[in-house]
């Protein structure tokens, strides 16, 4: 237990790191956007620095993204887990600290909009996968997206995050050139992309169990709180009896499953069939 909770913020320090060197070395010297919570910190910035003639190198989105954040912990405090709050808070401390810290180049590292798009989608979104992977988010709408996961089971949090980024996008499009806001929608897309590939919650998966342990469907129902159907057959070879469970988990609950199997079965095997839909009843879990 106490290695998982090493690892686990070990990740999201790591996914906080990444998110915030794409943020300050690619995103921000190209001009672009990022969505969410920290792409209206971003926007809250530029108007700081051309209404009170700021220091374009002195970042405060790292601090307006702390304090918009606020309200939004009170949510993962009191309506999703203790855990899972405790894991985005220190995402949250450690990207306020970071996008403060790691200098803004003043000229962009990347010469190309276009690659320097795309690495800072990458960087963030892997950033905030990993994060999310460990069991908490990045705060912002990552944090609303899990709320909201939760209650709508089609919804993911790359989904809710690229529709809430549409309105900020707009605004920008409005406001700067217009090929700024296109581009700063391609990075959201990628970002996205990446995140709900990472997410393994997001990806559900059909296990088939081959056993002869009648009791091992309750283990299951026990020790991974996921329901089970079961029929019996019969070895093709053998002709002997057996029971074929299956059952939906997520791609992040395999391992779970794989022990459970293999504890009270080492003799059984398991089938696999990953990107299902899963609809009706079925409950998304964080970690």
């Amino acid at each position: 237990m106490y290695k998982n909770h090493i690892k686990n913020y070990s990740l999201v320090l790591l996914g906080s790191v990444a998110y915030c060197t794409g943020i300050n070395l690619f995103i921000v010297p190209a001009n672009l956007y990022n969505g969410g919570v920290m792409g209206i910190s971003q926007l809250l910035r530029t108007f700081l620095v051309q209404f009170l003639n700021l220091p374009a190198n002195i970042d405060l989105s790292g601090i307006i993204f702390f304090i918009l954040n606020i309200p939004i912990m009170i949510i993962a405090y009191r309506d999703i887990s203790r855990s899972f709050f405790l894991k985005t808070i220190t995402a949250v401390v450690v990207q306020t600290i970071l996008l403060s810290a790691i200098p803004i180049p003043v000229e962009p590292i990347v010469s190309d909009i276009t690659a320097a798009s795309v690495t800072g989608a990458i960087l963030c979104g892997f950033g905030t996968g990993i994060t999310l992977l460990a069991g908490g988010s990045c705060g912002g709408t990552d944090t609303l997206g899990i709320f909201f996961a939760k209650r709508y089971k089609s919804l993911t949090v790359g989904k809710l995050s690229l529709g809430i980024n549409v309105f900020i996008y707009l605004i920008c499009a409005i406001l700067f050139d217009f090929e700024i806001a296109i581009f700063s929608v391609f990075v959201s897309i990628v970002g996205n992309t990446v995140v709900d590939r990472l997410h393994a919650q997001n990806i559900m998966v059909t296990a088939m169990i081959f056993t002869h342990n009648h009791d091992l469907r309750q283990h299951i129902m026990t020790e991974l709180n996921r329901g089970t159907t079961y029929w019996n057959g019969y070895g093709g070879y053998t002709d002997k009896e057996t029971d074929i469970l299956i059952t939906a988990v997520s791609k992040y609950e395999i391992s779970t499953l794989r022990r459970i199997v293999r504890e009270n079965d080492p003799s059984s095997f398991i089938i696999l069939n990953k990107n299902i839909s899963v609809l009706g009843n079925f409950e998304k879990r964080l970690s």
